[in-house]
């Protein structure tokens, strides 16, 4: 894809839109945003309009450019076309059927690069997709003329609702489809339709997962959204089968394996933003259980000014990532942000005087300019192994996905004392108890305090939706002690149409960050309780959790019910 559209570039150089360095200037934009398209960055940018980007594309991809001011984006009416492609599928995914001929079926589209829309196209009309491309808004116009108006599905869940209307028993989990019934099924419209709006449901309410859960005599949907699970309408049980199967297809799995977990992933282009999805199956008693991570890199700056941090927070941090060598560790239960602030700190060190070089598991995002490696524990790659490799690469900065044995956190002490840098993660509620958890899994004492330059916990919070927000007066014997809440001015949520009634718009972080110093060096070498170095922390000017999160509440940023949620499992 990025040879391709390298060659974009030089098209558009070659016809006298683009100069230059209007091209390097989008280049390296896109550089820091891999997964958004060259196209998309030159005409955000105002270099190139979006008629001359089709027309250069139609001349990279060799395929014909048609416009709507020469009469060409107009479909066959004889031809009953609107029954091959329904008007919602057409509008949200801005395709237009043109004209059938034999097996083949012209469709004009925006994106002519989305496999997964050519994909479904196909499955829906049954025939071999001819493309041909043309402008977004002659594409919409053209299917407001072509439709009849009030034609447009109002709900698919309905839809399949009603295909199953003749046979609504429950499917005993005994009974199993044979797999070439499966293959059919999974390519019928009403489930490649089921499957299509679910995925632009849970991007449309900023989810970060999706979970399709069996039960005995129906089928659970629930999206993660701002961390908390929401339920949505599901569709018939019977449809559990083909709609797993059609997201397994996507994902390049085994379909008819059902007896074990599978693992697998695909990448879709919704709304001009490229998305990976990250998939994985369980067996349960009533069927296979599917989650599915969203992994939107648009919608997760990798910028550490956007993460929640404090002014006082944020120089301590950098001060920490900008050391030579060190190890640093961000602390937290999974879900609680650890991954998206390594990245955002590796994309501040990033450049071409340090070689930085990462193992994860999985590798979440691609970032320009670093070297990452994911663990394969089934062929001997594991994170142990990928670091002795890495300290013969000439390293500068080395993340490690998670420390999880004494292994693994040996070599991390080895090489942030011989001059390397370490980023990495561990499982501990709060950051003092880091301490604690490598001296049990078997590191010494000496070598914890002698390398360790940061501990840093954190967890993730919802932030109230500034739309709908609004002040209120507690009852004084609910509140916490110790904080001056008489002249503060305290918001709760209560929900609108913009937050999707929750009260809620987005998430994020607050810290727990304690730093190394003579006192706390002793207090480890000590062996010291978890209670005592916390305490030596607080001492010299650590914030809990708990007391970060009550600093958000006083600014207005978040609601104390929010932190009291989110830090109760931190609280000794």
């Amino acid at each position: 894809m990025s040879k391709q559209y390298l060659r974009l570039g030089e098209l558009l150089i070659t016809e006298g839109l683009l100069t230059r360095e209007q091209l390097d200037r989008a280049l390296e934009l896109q550089k820091q945003s891999p997964n958004e398209l060259l196209g998309t960055i030159v005409v955000k940018l105002g270099f190139v309009s979006e008629k001359d980007l089709t027309v250069a594309l139609s001349k990279q991809l060799n395929i014909p450019y048609i416009s709507r001011e020469k009469g060409l984006l107009t479909p066959n009416k004889e031809q009953d076309l609107s029954k091959l492609i329904p008007e919602e599928f057409a509008r949200r995914n801005s395709v237009l059927p043109l004209s059938l001929h034999h097996n083949s079926l012209t469709v004009a589209l925006a994106d002519p690069l989305d496999i997964v829309l050519l994909d479904n196209l196909r499955q829906i009309t049954g025939y071999k997709i001819h493309r041909v491309i043309a402008e977004r808004k002659d594409i919409e116009a053209s299917i407001n003329e072509f439709y009849a108006e009030g034609g447009m599905l109002t709900n698919v869940i309905e839809e399949t609702y009603a295909a199953q209307a003749m046979d609504m028993t429950v499917v005993e989990p005994r009974e199993q489809l044979s797999l070439d019934d499966l293959v059919v099924s999974a390519k019928k419209p009403p489930v490649i339709k089921l499957t299509d709006l679910l995925i632009r449901q849970a991007i449309k309410k900023r989810a970060s997962d999706i979970h399709i859960e069996p039960f005995y005599d129906k089928i659970s949907i629930r999206l993660r959204v701002d961390g908390i699970l929401q339920e949505i309408p599901p569709p018939d049980k019977s449809m559990l089968l083909p709609l797993i199967s059609r997201i397994k297809i996507l994902s390049r799995m085994d379909i008819a394996e059902k007896r074990l977990p599978q693992d697998g992933s695909f990448r879709a282009t919704i709304e001009n933003r490229s998305i990976d999805f990250r998939v994985s199956t369980i067996p349960t008693i009533y069927g296979e259980k599917m989650a599915i991570r969203i992994l939107d890199r648009s919608s997760t700056p990798l910028d550490l000014k956007t993460l929640g941090f404090s002014k006082e927070e944020l120089l301590l941090f950098q001060k920490a990532i900008h050391k030579p060598y060190g190890m640093i560790f961000v602390t937290g239960p999974t879900g609680s942000g650890k991954t998206t602030t390594l990245y955002a700190a590796l994309n501040e060190l990033k450049g071409v005087e340090r070689n930085i070089t990462t193992i994860e598991d999985p590798v979440e995002y691609q970032i320009a300019g670093i070297n990452q490696v994911q663990v394969k524990p089934a062929i001997g790659l594991t994170f142990a192994h990928g670091m002795r490799a890495f300290l013969r690469q000439d390293p500068d900065i080395m993340l490690i996905g998670e420390v999880r044995d004494l292994e693994t956190a040996q070599i991390c002490v080895t090489a942030a004392l011989t001059g390397h840098l370490i980023l990495s993660t561990l499982h501990t509620n709060s950051a003092a108890s880091t301490i604690t958890r490598l001296i049990n899994i078997g590191v010494e004492p000496f070598f914890v305090a002698s390398s360790l330059a940061l501990v840093m916990a954190q967890r993730l919070v919802r932030k109230l939706c500034p739309k709908c927000k609004e002040s209120y007066k507690p009852v004084a014997a609910s509140l916490p002690k110790d904080v001056a809440w008489e002249s503060a001015v305290i918001y709760k949520p209560r929900g609108c149409e913009a937050c999707g009634k929750t009260g809620y718009s987005g998430r994020m972080a607050i810290f727990e960050m304690m730093s190394m110093n003579q006192r706390m060096e002793r207090l480890i070498l000590q062996k010291a309780s978890t209670i005592d170095i916390e305490e030596e922390a607080r001492k010299s000017g650590m914030s809990t959790l708990t007391e970060s999160g009550y600093k958000k509440v006083l600014s207005g940023e978040t609601s104390l019910e929010e932190i009291l949620r989110a830090t109760l499992a931190a609280e000794p």
